[in-house]
C-alpha cells in the first residue's frame, strides 16, 4: 500500500490546513467585529538594553468581555507567546484591576468589557546591530456575551533602533498603569492575617485607608489544585475587616491564597484600586507535617491508577473510534500469513513502537500545556479544533483513496534506496504509521478504568503524567504484540491471493465511514454550512488524488509529471484559501439548541442553579458530538424506553452539556469532577446532597437503581 511514501503528502497537507488556518488582527462573528487586536510600545524607538512596555490592546464590542489571568466560574484568560530574536528578556504580563461580573445563576467571573490593555516589559541586548526591530507574538483570548467564541491574531511591531528615544502612546499606558494593583502596603497602612475554618478561608485585614471604602472586595487567585467558591465580606469593625473566601476542592493544608484586595468609592469604578495580597509562606510547616505535604501520592495509589490506565488501553481497542485502523492492522496480519514468525513479529513490534510515540508525544504536548498554565484534557483539546478535524478527514480520505486503487505513490529512486533499502523496511514503517493513525482515532474515547486513570494523572507532576501515557500505550499495544508472538491463527487464513485487493477495497469503505463520522463533528462545530464546505475541499482533494494516479507514474515523462504536480498543488492550495481560510472559516459556529430532542434541556450553570434552588432532581450528561462512547450511552441507555420512563416518572430534570466546542464553563465542571474529558454523567439530588457520578459506560440496571435510590429518599422528606 505503499504507507511510507504517502506520509509525504499527509504532512504536506496538514501543514497546508495549519498554513490556512485563520490568524488575523480582528476577530468576526456573523459579521461582526467581536475583537480588534493590537500591539502598542511606549516607546517610539528601541534603546540597547534599556527597558520598555509593549501592550496588547483589545478592543472589544459592546457587551462581549474577555478575562482577567483567574477568569472565576468560566472563561479563560488571555495568553501571549512571544517570537522575539535571542538575547531578548520579557516580563510577565502585568494585569489591570479586572471587573467582577455576576450573571444569572450566581455565576461570577472577573474580566474586562470595551477595552483593556495587557502590558509586559521588554529588555533588549545591550548591543543591537540592526537599524530596526520586529516584534512578533501571537494572541489568543476567549471572548464572550451569551455564547462564547475563541480568538487570536498573529501580531507583529515594528520599531527603529537608536541611542535614545522618546515616549509614545503615553495617554494609553497612563491610564492602564493606574489600574496595575499594588504591592501590599506596610504595616502602618494595612495589616493581614489569614486563618482557615473548615472549608473556608479567612482573611482579617486591619486598616483605617480600607475603613473609608465602601465597596471591598477579594478577587482570589488560586493554584491549579485548588477551586474556590465566591468570597465576601463577612464583618466590618472600624477598621477591621474580615474576608471569607469558601473552598470547594483544596489540599487539607491550604491556610491562604494569593489575590487582590479591590476597594474604589463604587463598584466596578473607573477610579477603583487594588492591593496585592501573596500566599503565606509555606515555610512556616516544620518538621514531619512539612515533609508530608511535600509528599506526592503514596506508591500504591500511583501503582492502582497505572493500572487503570493499562487496563482503559487495552479496552480502547474495543472502541468504535479505532475500529476502521485495527482493520487495516488485520488485514497487515492477513498478508503475511505464511510468512515467517520473526517477520511478524517485527511488524507488531513496528505498530507498537508506532502506539507508543504517538501516546508520548501527546503527554510531552499536555505536560508543556500543564506547565504553562493551561487546562488539559483528553481528547478535547484536539477534537474540539475543528482545524485538526478537517486535517484528520483529508488524511482518513487519502488513506481510503489509495486503498481503493484511485492513486499510488512513488518515491525518486534515489529516496526510495536510503529510505526503504527492502520491502521488509517498508512494510514496517507502514506499520509504525498505521499504530500512530489508531491512537490519533482513539484519543476521542474514554475507556473504562481510562478517565479515572487520566483524571488522576493530570493533577500531577510531569513524571506521573508520562508514565501515565506509557501505561496507557503500553495496554492498548498488549493484544498485537501477543498475536505478533504466538500466530498460529494466521495458519486457518486462506494464502495471499486476488481475494485480497476486494478485502483491501472493503477496509477502503470503512474509512469512509470514519470519513462521515468526522464530518459529523464539523457538521456540530461549524454548523451546516461549515460540513458543506469542509466537503467541497475534501472533493478537491479527492481530484487532486485521482490527477496523481492517473497522470503522475514512473513511466510518464519529467515534464508531464512536473505540470501535473503544480496544477495539484494550485488546486489544493486555491481550494484552501477559498473554501477553508474564507467560507469554512466565517460559517456559523454551531450552538447548542436549547429545544432538544426527549426532553433534553441545553446545560448552563445558571440553569443547573435554577433547578436545583427549585428542589428538583437533575440529571446532567456531559456529551459531545465527536465521543462515540457518548453516543453508545445514549442509545443504548439514555434513550432506552425504561430509562426515559423512570426519569418522568420521578420528575427528574435532563440537561445536556455539550461540549463539542470545548466550552470552558464545562471544562471547569470537568476538572471538578476530577475527569479529563467526556462522557460523564452526574446525578444531582433535590435535597442538597452530595452528587451521584457515574462510570464512563452506563448500563441500564445502574443508572435506574440510583434513580430509584435517590427518588425514594427526597420523597421521604416530604
Amino acid at each position: 500500500m505503499r504507507l511510507a511514501s504517502r506520509v509525504a503528502l499527509f504532512s504536506l497537507l496538514f501543514w497546508l490546513l495549519v498554513a490556512i488556518a485563520p490568524h488575523g488582527l480582528a476577530q468576526t462573528y456573523q459579521g461582526k467585529q467581536l475583537v480588534r487586536a493590537e500591539l502598542l510600545a511606549d516607546t517610539k524607538a528601541l534603546v540597547p538594553g534599556k527597558p520598555f512596555t509593549v501592550g496588547l490592546l483589545l478592543r472589544m464590542a459592546p457587551g462581549w468581555h474577555t478575562y482577567w489571568k483567574f477568569s472565576g466560574d468560566a472563561g479563560l484568560p488571555t495568553e501571549m507567546k512571544w517570537k522575539l530574536p535571542p538575547g531578548w528578556k520579557i516580563g510577565e504580563i502585568q494585569w489591570p484591576i479586572p471587573l467582577k461580573t455576576i450573571d444569572p445563576g450566581d455565576i461570577e467571573t472577573y474580566g474586562y468589557q470595551d477595552e483593556i490593555l495587557l502590558m509586559q516589559e521588554i529588555t533588549p541586548p545591550l548591543k543591537l546591530d540592526v537599524s530596526s526591530v520586529q516584534l512578533a507574538a501571537e494572541a489568543n483570548w476567549l471572548v464572550c456575551e451569551k455564547i462564547c467564541i475563541p480568538g487570536s491574531a498573529t501580531l507583529r511591531l515594528d520599531l527603529p533602533v537608536a541611542s535614545s528615544s522618546e515616549p509614545a502612546n503615553a495617554d494609553v499606558f497612563a491610564r492602564y498603569r493606574r489600574l496595575v494593583p499594588q504591592n501590599w502596603p506596610g504595616p502602618n497602612v494595612a495589616t493581614a492575617s489569614w486563618s482557615r475554618v473548615g472549608s473556608e478561608l479567612r482573611l482579617k485585614i486591619s486598616s483605617e485607608m480600607l475603613a473609608k471604602s465602601p465597596p471591598l472586595d477579594f478577587f482570589p487567585l488560586p493554584e491549579q489544585d485548588t477551586i474556590v467558591g465566591h468570597p465576601a465580606v463577612q464583618s466590618r469593625n472600624n477598621n477591621e475587616i474580615v474576608f471569607r473566601i469558601p473552598l470547594e476542592s483544596a489540599p487539607k493544608n491550604l491556610s491562604s491564597i494569593a489575590g487582590l484586595v479591590v476597594f474604589a468609592q463604587q463598584p466596578n469604578g473607573e477610579h477603583r484600586a487594588a492591593w496585592q495580597i501573596a500566599r503565606a509562606s509555606a515555610a512556616v510547616q516544620t518538621g514531619s507535617s512539612a515533609l508530608l505535604s511535600a509528599r506526592p501520592a503514596a506508591a500504591r495509589g500511583i501503582f492502582t491508577f497505572l493500572l487503570f490506565g493499562f487496563l482503559g488501553g487495552m479496552i480502547l481497542n474495543l472502541m468504535p473510534c479505532v475500529l476502521p485502523v485495527i482493520s487495516l492492522k488485520i488485514f497487515g496480519f492477513i498478508q503475511q500469513a505464511g510468512q515467517s514468525r520473526q517477520k511478524i513479529f517485527r511488524s507488531g513490534i513496528a505498530f507498537t513502537l508506532g502506539i507508543f510515540a504517538w501516546f508520548i508525544a501527546l503527554a510531552v504536548l499536555l505536560i508543556a500545556l500543564k506547565g504553562a498554565g493551561r487546562d488539559v484534557t483528553w481528547g478535547g483539546f484536539q477534537f474540539t479544533n475543528p482545524y485538526f478535524v478537517l486535517a484528520l478527514s483529508v488524511i482518513v480520505l487519502v488513506f481510503a483513496l489509495n486503498l481503493f486503487g484511485v492513486f499510488e505513490i512513488w518515491l525518486p529512486q534515489s529516496v526510495t534506496r536510503s529510505l526503504l533499502s527492502t520491502s521488509e523496511r517498508k512494510d514496517y514503517l507502514g506499520s509504525f504509521l498505521q499504530g500512530v493513525f489508531a491512537t490519533v482515532l482513539a484519543t476521542p474515547c474514554t475507556a473504562p478504568f481510562l478517565g479515572t486513570a487520566l483524571g488522576f494523572a493530570f493533577t500531577q507532576s510531569a513524571v506521573i503524567i508520562l508514565a501515565m501515557f506509557i501505561a496507557i500505550a503500553a495496554g492498548m499495544s498488549t493484544p498485537y504484540l501477543l498475536l505478533s508472538v504466538q500466530p498460529a491463527w494466521l495458519r486457518l487464513v486462506p494464502r495471499p491471493g486476488p481475494w485480497m485487493i476486494h478485502v483491501k477495497q472493503f477496509m477502503g469503505f470503512l474509512l469512509l465511514a470514519t470519513l462521515l463520522f468526522l464530518l459529523y463533528i464539523l457538521g456540530a462545530q461549524r454548523g451546516l454550512d461549515g460540513a458543506m464546505w469542509a466537503s467541497c475541499f475534501l472533493l478537491v482533494v479527492s481530484i487532486a488524488c485521482w490527477m496523481k494516479g492517473a497522470f503522475v507514474s514512473p513511466t510518464a515523462t519529467g515534464t508531464k509529471r512536473t505540470i501535473v504536480r503544480v496544477l495539484m498543488l494550485m488546486l489544493v492550495l486555491g481550494s484552501g484559501v477559498y473554501l477553508i481560510g474564507d467560507k469554512f472559516q466565517s460559517a456559523k459556529i454551531a450552538s447548542a439548541d436549547s429545544r432538544l430532542p426527549g426532553n433534553w434541556q441545553a446545560f448552563t450553570p445558571e440553569r443547573l442553579q435554577a433547578e436545583l434552588g427549585q428542589g428538583h432532581t437533575v440529571f446532567v450528561d456531559f456529551t459531545a458530538a465527536w465521543c462515540l462512547t457518548c453516543k453508545f450511552n445514549e442509545a443504548n441507555v439514555l434513550e432506552a424506553q425504561d430509562v426515559k420512563d423512570a426519569f418522568q416518572r420521578h420528575g427528574i430534570v435532563k440537561l445536556k452539556a455539550d461540549w463539542t466546542n470545548g466550552d470552558p464553563a464545562i471544562t471547569k465542571l470537568l476538572r471538578q469532577f476530577g475527569r479529563p474529558g467526556v462522557p460523564l454523567y452526574v446525578l444531582y439530588p433535590a435535597n442538597n446532597e452530595e452528587p451521584i457520578v457515574f462510570p464512563e459506560l452506563l448500563t441500564k440496571s445502574m443508572l435506574l437503581d440510583k434513580l430509584e435510590t435517590v427518588a425514594g429518599r427526597v420523597a421521604s422528606q416530604y
